[in-house]
């Protein structure tokens, strides 16, 4: 049975090439290039595909658009190189996974879990959009190589952190140590998993870049006293706050005050975004409805949001004409007028924040069965009426 994390149930394998590299006729490498449209690859990110965890990407340099194919680029787990020592042509790869895919679906080599991605750009008329990975600066197939010394690893944090540093006027740092915390985290996890034994001079390497990290993030305090001030932090550590409190589970955004969740409804699964606004003191969260809406049942679901909107008090359902996909947004902005006409902050109590959340939620959970109903050629007025009555 092939499941979700299957290797062809995920990339066109049409659109697929496979790059094999060997030094000292010893298979070092094994990479594949592939193009996916931006629906497949909305389900590729929706879901870590292929190690793409929020924490371990790099800064976005603009945003996909619909009309063009997203190249992605991805990496084989070294200790599964010997799995197609065989294989001498990119061809010839491409077909040994076919067969294991008809006749051994549960192989490691077709989990996507094997591979990890280096790089996910789009060739657009401006120029090339996309981001890197922490893995395009700290290569899985180059640890335990021969050449191998404890630079690689700390020479490719340094690199990929100051980069992360680089693209913002100005570096939160509570979000980049937690960055770094889970970074750390997330690549001893690999390292466990992709070698029985850990070689030493890798576990030298580690807690040298976790050192080297941590001074680098000591010399730029002073520097960023504004996002580390305490009035700066309140929206998102009260978000922080509230969640842990409520016992859920969430992944901080890196380089960004947003907390991604999820919510367990009557029926479906879907993803939420908590996001904090700082400057403007603002709190926004978000429930991403789990199915897209194809271009031929946008008009259709466009008026159905459009009728479940009226006479709603707080919060609405959007609709992004682009790409289909439906959130509904609550939000509050906590900012007081003084009498002398300074603004002032305000707190963000969990009431406030538990209020605007369980009703997000709940009604993204209620109108669900409308939305599919209508994309399943329900009349809207009766989908309607099926969720309202």
């Amino acid at each position: 049975m092939i499941t979700l994390d299957h290797l062809f149930s995920v990339l066109p394998l049409d659109a697929t090439t496979i790059a094999l590299h060997k030094t000292n006729d010893r298979r070092t490498e094994c990479r594949f290039i592939t193009q996916v449209t931006l629906e497949q690859y909305h389900q590729i990110d929706r879901h870590s595909r292929f190690n793409l965890k929020p924490e371990l990407r790099g800064t976005a340099t603009g945003e996909f658009l619909p009309n063009a194919d997203i190249t992605i680029e991805a990496v084989l787990q070294p200790d599964r190189l010997s799995d197609l020592s065989h294989c001498q042509t990119s061809e010839a790869a491409i077909a040994y996974l076919q067969t294991l895919s008809e006749t051994k679906p549960d192989h490691p080599l077709l989990d996507t879990e094997s591979w990890y991605a280096l790089r996910v750009v789009q060739q657009q008329a401006s120029g090339e959009v996309g981001y890197q990975t922490f893995w395009a600066y700290v290569n899985p197939a180059t640890i335990g190589q021969a050449d191998f010394n404890s630079e690689t690893i700390v020479e490719g944090m340094i690199r990929f952190f100051r980069e992360q540093m680089n693209s913002s006027d100005h570096v939160n740092l509570n979000v980049l140590e937690d960055t770094f915390s889970q970074i750390a985290s997330s690549f001893e996890e690999w390292l466990d998993t992709a070698f029985e034994e850990s070689d030493r001079a890798i576990t030298e390497a580690i807690d040298e870049a976790m050192d080297t990290v941590d001074e680098l993030l000591d010399t730029i305090t002073e520097a960023d006293e504004e996002f580390t001030d305490q009035e700066h932090q309140t929206i998102y550590q009260a978000m922080i706050d509230f969640f842990t409190e409520d016992d859920w589970s969430f992944t901080k955004l890196h380089g960004e005050l947003t907390l991604q969740l999820a919510f367990q409804g009557k029926t479906d699964r879907f993803f939420c975004f908590a996001k904090a606004r700082e400057e403007q003191q603002q709190f926004v969260f978000y429930s991403v409805c789990p199915v897209k809406v194809p271009k031929s049942k946008r008009r259709a679901i466009a008026e159905f949001l459009t009728r479940a909107n009226f006479g709603t008090i707080i919060g609405n359902f959007e609709l992004d004409l682009a790409d289909g996909e439906i959130r509904y947004k609550t939000s509050i902005d906590v900012m007081d007028d003084s009498p002398a006409g300074e603004r002032r902050s305000n707190r963000l109590s969990a009431a406030l924040i538990k209020r605007l959340v369980y009703l997000n939620v709940l009604m993204m959970d209620d109108y669900l069965p409308g939305i599919r109903a209508v994309l399943n050629g329900e009349a809207v007025e009766t989908a309607l009426q099926q969720v309202e009555g």
